[in-house]
């Protein structure tokens, strides 16, 4: 859920290339996939084959290890922009799944694919409705997206909001009925103070009658003429303030259209700024090249926490529009116009960006005002909140009103982003999204520290850091490329992750042992364009009944398989694709669970071979076991089953992996318990 950092402005220009026929580029897609397929092994190839992939839009070079394209659909051609494929109001956003549809969101709107083939998915409704950053989830017969932008509109029209203060503004959740999931239809927009940048649907166990939503919002404070009670004073000015909190919405099932907010829990109340690194000097010198260009064509600047920065066009239009509104005319801005916003920009942009806030003890600047994005596992009471310079740990136990447990802040992350537990709770991966999303940060030249997972091991409250994982193919200065977003791949006994890098590809890798993250599968792609820098890659790549499936922002939706190799086994992904789900929302982290099988059995085994575990000898009299078990039926087979269990029990006393020969006699019990 969840994407590109909050960054009102940018120091990016605008980025222009000419497209390809998309048909034709889908065709090359799918020859170049084989071609780009490196030999499945357990080490990661030299050289690796993702540096120095030729460039192309829907051509692009391609390599991949242990991971098959199987699918890719290009987007449709009403949410592309011919002349601009890296055009923002055009990009790709993040994923929900229902049945065997993905929901993809788009800066432009709402797609749906039908991928009951994987290998041709096929869009069945595409649904226009502007908004950054259209974030999804989907629940049962319903639809929820995210909106933040200042143009976006309740009726989801294309014209924009001119106006400063509008009652046709929406930022907030909007709500559809999905129950046609080819004809979505609006039912409710719950608007909210911040807009909403992600958002994250919570469904309580206890609580069948709702669910929740946890509004993350990145956007300015919107002003009270334009929804009452709309706050930016600090807290000790405003005990009401928006600032330092997160927005609580509660959606009846049975009338989702009186979801209203419930809740706003100071989750972020007296942190304090954390320290953090600075830019490295090649981006410090790019930045300032950007911004003389700008100046020069005549470009709206100012300075955001003493860097001068390029406002763009989303934020310079509405306020243009306003000022000719306000002189009582309408049509485009005159030079006047402009002169008047030129004037004016930095005393608002000061407003936007600097909120009064209090000075803490010793002088120290208070923290992050917003979460980015929140990730709960409701099986285990517990949130992962990242939130700009905190990863914060909430109990969402009473959903209605999380609270913080504690946070954690390090020096070598710019911007905490998104967050993912392991299955048992006793892990929380955070996200560094370095850059905003739409930078370069896997160059050679930077730290492999920087715009990298963080690893935490989680006990009784308490999070502990473990090591940094990032993505390890350098990648050219053309390619926007940061840790973003991914889910836990089902393999019994370990913890993996497909993970979204943007144009740094997907990466799959092993975080069972958290100090030593290891990557055992990867897919990537060369730059959208040889001579600058157009955003393209993949947003996310998660997991979903199979597959995972990535939604590459530029590009359109891919659809990917994993190749058994040595560093995962056809048992083990053969146990994985037992997980089934009817619908996933990743940021509602679902518990993992397997039925009793004998290839969970298998999977463990062949873990327990490649560890050395447990004794050749013993994995091997276990392998023949199961097999003549498997070849029995009835009482022989769960007498058979029961044996083993008794065996491999007492082996695992001897055995350097005892916990994991432990749990699979427990698999091998359940197997026998479930024989009838």
């Amino acid at each position: 859920m969840k994407g590109f950092a909050s960054h009102l402005f940018s120091t990016e220009l605008p980025v222009r290339s000419t497209s390809l026929l998309l048909a034709a580029g889908l065709l090359a897609v799918a020859v170049s996939a084989s071609s780009g397929q490196v030999a499945p092994s357990t080490t990661t190839p030299k050289p690796d084959p993702r540096v120095g992939l030729r460039a192309g839009r829907m051509d692009a070079a391609q390599a991949a290890w242990n991971l098959r394209l199987v699918g890719a659909a290009p987007k449709p051609a009403r949410f592309t922009n011919d002349t601009d494929p890296g055009d923002f109001g055009f990009l790709n956003s993040d994923l929900a799944f229902s049945g065997h549809y993905v929901i993809q969101g788009n800066f432009h709107g709402l797609q749906v694919w039908d991928i009951a083939q994987p290998a041709k998915p096929v869009l069945v409704t595409s649904y226009i409705c502007p908004d950054a950053q259209n974030d999804v989830s989907v629940y049962r017969n319903l639809l929820f997206t995210s909106g933040e932008d200042f143009n976006g509109r309740l009726d989801c029209g294309t014209q924009g909001v001119p106006d400063t203060v509008s009652k046709d503004r929406m930022r907030g959740i909007r709500i559809f009925d999905i129950s046609d999931i080819t004809h979505p239809k609006p039912i409710t927009a719950v608007q909210t103070c911040r807009g909403s940048h992600t958002h994250t649907l919570v469904a309580d166990p206890n609580d069948t009658a709702n669910v929740y939503i946890y509004v993350s919002g990145g956007a300015p404070v919107r002003p009270a003429s334009e929804l009452a009670g709309c706050s930016a004073l600090a807290p000790d000015k405003d005990p009401n303030s928006e600032l330092f909190r997160i927005e609580v919405i509660q959606v009846p099932l049975a009338h989702p259209d009186q979801a209203r907010v419930v809740s706003k829990p100071a989750i972020l109340a007296d942190l304090v700024e954390p320290h953090s690194h600075p830019e490295a000097a090649q981006d410090i010198a790019r930045a300032d090249s950007i911004v003389a260009a700008a100046r020069a064509q005549g470009a709206f600047i100012a300075k955001i926490r003493g860097t001068d920065r390029v406002l763009p066009p989303r934020v310079t239009q509405p306020l243009l529009d306003g000022i000719v509104k306000a002189r009582g005319n309408s049509g485009p801005p005159t030079a006047m116009d402009s002169a008047v916003l030129r004037g004016a920009i930095q005393s608002i942009v000061d407003t936007l960006t600097k909120p009064a806030a209090p000075t803490g003890p010793g002088g120290t600047r208070p923290g992050p005002v917003q979460c980015h994005d929140i990730t709960v596992y409701p099986a285990i009471g517990l949130a992962g909140g990242a939130c700009a310079g905190y990863g914060v740990l909430l109990d969402i136990r009473d959903p209605a009103n999380p609270r913080r447990l504690t946070a954690a802040a390090d020096s070598n992350f710019a911007f905490w982003h998104s967050a993912t537990f392991n299955n048992d709770g006793s892990k929380v991966l955070f996200t560094d999204e370095w850059g905003g999303g739409l930078q370069p940060k896997c160059r050679v030249t930077d730290k492999p520290e920087w715009g990298a997972d963080a690893i935490f091991t989680l006990s009784h409250d308490t999070l502990t850091f473990r090591s940094y994982y990032k993505m390890p193919a350098p990648q050219t200065p053309l390619e926007n490329c940061v840790a973003h977003n991914g889910s836990l791949i089902p393999v019994p006994g370990r913890d993996i992750m497909a993970q979204g890098w943007y144009q740094g590809g997907v990466s799959v890798f092993d975080f069972t042992d958290p100090a030593h993250p290891k990557e055992i599968a990867f897919f990537d792609r060369g730059p959208m364009d040889s001579t600058k820098l157009v955003a393209a890659g993949s947003w996310a790549g998660y997991w979903y009944n199979g597959y995972i499936v990535s939604s590459e922002i530029g590009r359109g939706l891919d659809v990917f398989e994993l190749v058994p190799s040595g560093l995962l086994s056809q048992n083990e992904i053969a146990a994985a694709k037992l997980v089934h789900f009817d619908y996933l929302n990743v940021q509602d982290q679902p518990r993992l669970s397997w039925p009793p099988s004998f290839v969970v059995a298998r999977a463990y085994l062949d873990q327990l071979a490649r560890s050395n575990g447990l004794a050749a000898t013993k994995v091997a009299a276990a392998r023949g076991a199961l097999a003549r078990a498997e070849r029995q039926s009835g009482p022989r087979r769960r007498d058979a089953l029961t044996q083993l269990a008794t065996q491999l029990r007492g082996d695992a006393a001897a055995a350097a992996d005892q916990a994991r020969v432990l749990t699979l006699a427990a698999a091998v019990t359940d197997l026998a318990n479930a024989t009838h």
